[in-house]
Parts: structure tokens; C-alpha cells; sequence
């Protein structure tokens, strides 16, 4: 009978809660409350990748950068423009809040009021490696090289914007 499946499913969904989702996110809480003692700004970089083509999921090709802040509520607006201004000066395509706008993470954690700056970024893989070559797709170093710089670059901004903040939130 089909009414028998929904209570393993139950069960497996509560398992699987209690394994990893709980856990993971007690200690990333806790490192989160740890980083706002020592700063009154902080930012949580969440970082994916996916297909550049997903047409289940979407029509067209994702742009290489995909910065998801729920429409500027997971971050102060100054932070959303300095990532977008280096994935800009990267010279590939990207996009702030377009198909990607951030995820639970993004929206359970960003608290700009409360000094806790969320970003999503959503990276396609086609950066990184050949998305045609099998799954999964094997990282190339040569290919990867120029996003690994950009990458570089989104993170200093990050850490510039925490400091900045952290400086003026201190006077």
C-alpha cells in the first residue's frame, strides 16, 4: 500500500536531520556567535557550483557569477556592490540576484542589522572544468586558474567590507 511508504520516508528525513542538517548547522551557530565576539561584522561567503545548463531547471546558460542575496536583505547594499564590481572587473558574466537569490543559508543566517552579512554564490562549473566531460566533470587547473584569481578577489572584498564595517560599527 502506498501509505506505507510516507512514514519510512518520515523517519529517513528525520534521520538525515538529526545526522547532518542539525549538527551542521549547531556548529556553524556556534562559529558564527564565536566570529561575532571578536567582530561586529561578519560575513558568511556560501559558495556552490552547478551545470552551467540545468534545462529542467532553467532555459538558458547561468552566468559564471551568481551572487544571491535575497534581493539585498542577507547583506548591506555596499557589500553586494563590491562583489559585483570584482566579478564585473573578472570579465565574465555574472549576476546579482538573478535565477539564484540565495538559499536557506543565505536567508536563515543574513542578518545585516545584527552585523552577519549572508552571500550566496552560485558558480558554474563550466569555470573550473569541461561540463561535457562525465560526471563528475574533472577540475582543470588551467581552465580554473583566472576564477580561482576572481575568487581571490570576491573573498578580499569580503574581508575589506567586514573590516571597513567593523571599523566604522567600533567609532
Amino acid at each position: 500500500m502506498p501509505g506505507h511508504i510516507f512514514p519510512r520516508i518520515s523517519e529517513e528525513i528525520a534521520e538525515r536531520r538529526a545526522g547532518w542538517f542539525e549538527p551542521y548547522h549547531a556548529a556553524l551557530a556556534g562559529e558564527l556567535d564565536r566570529l561575532r565576539e571578536a567582530s561586529s561584522t561578519v560575513v558568511l561567503y556560501d559558495a556552490h557550483s552547478i551545470r552551467s545548463m540545468v534545462p529542467r531547471l532553467f532555459d538558458s546558460e547561468l552566468p559564471q557569477f551568481n551572487i544571491g542575496t535575497d534581493d539585498g536583505r542577507s547583506c548591506a547594499p555596499a557589500l553586494q556592490a563590491a562583489l559585483a564590481e570584482v566579478c564585473a572587473a573578472s570579465g565574465r558574466s555574472w549576476v546579482a540576484n538573478g535565477r539564484f537569490k540565495g538559499g536557506w543559508i543565505t536567508r536563515h543566517y543574513g542578518a545585516p542589522g545584527d552585523g552577519v552579512h549572508a552571500i550566496q554564490m552560485e558558480l558554474a562549473i563550466r569555470g573550473y572544468a569541461d561540463e561535457d566531460s562525465g560526471w563528475p566533470p574533472a577540475w582543470d587547473e588551467q581552465r580554473a586558474a583566472p576564477l580561482q584569481e576572481a575568487l581571490g578577489r570576491v573573498l578580499a572584498a569580503c574581508l575589506d567590507f567586514a573590516k571597513q564595517d567593523a571599523d566604522h560599527a567600533d567609532r
